[in-house]
């Protein structure tokens, strides 16, 4: 099963966990980073995911996420068709950014993308064109976890 997790939802581990959503939420992202880890899931990365880690200022973060994006198995690389959907989701309000994400993942035909954007999370479930599941760490880790 192919798994996109987008920026925020990847560094959410490293989050201050003393708010009780945020811990939840890093326990979940990591449980599904132990099933990704075991072979059980598959993670994706793209060319959009890269350039945003590649931008974090803080570099004990951007090294973390480099090593977690390690794990993925395939990089989506952006072209003509990804951008076009992009657009498409950006008329729908989506951010830019997240927009690439979101095609990227939908054009790979992922199983699920990950978020812990609570707008992204609202606005994408309203999306008719997305071909894979958005879904919060929560959603995603009752899903997959056995």
């Amino acid at each position: 099963m192919r798994i996109y997790f987008d920026a925020c939802s990847l560094q959410r581990p490293l989050d201050d966990r003393s708010q009780p959503r945020i811990h939840i939420e890093a326990e979940a992202v990591l449980t599904v980073l132990r099933l990704i880890e075991a072979g059980r899931l598959d993670l994706l990365s793209s060319e959009a995911l890269e350039f945003e880690v590649d931008r974090i200022p803080n570099q004990y973060r951007k090294v973390q996420m480099t090593e977690m994006l390690k794990l993925a198995t395939e990089v989506i690389q952006l072209n003509d068709e990804i951008e076009a959907l992009a657009d498409s989701f950006i008329q729908a309000g989506i951010k830019p950014l997240d927009a690439l994400h979101l095609a990227s993942a939908s054009s790979a035909n992922t199983a699920y993308f990950c978020t812990c954007d609570d707008r992204l999370l609202r606005k994408g479930k309203n999306l008719k064109s997305l071909l894979t599941r958005i879904v919060s760490p929560l959603e995603l880790v009752a899903e997959v976890a056995p």
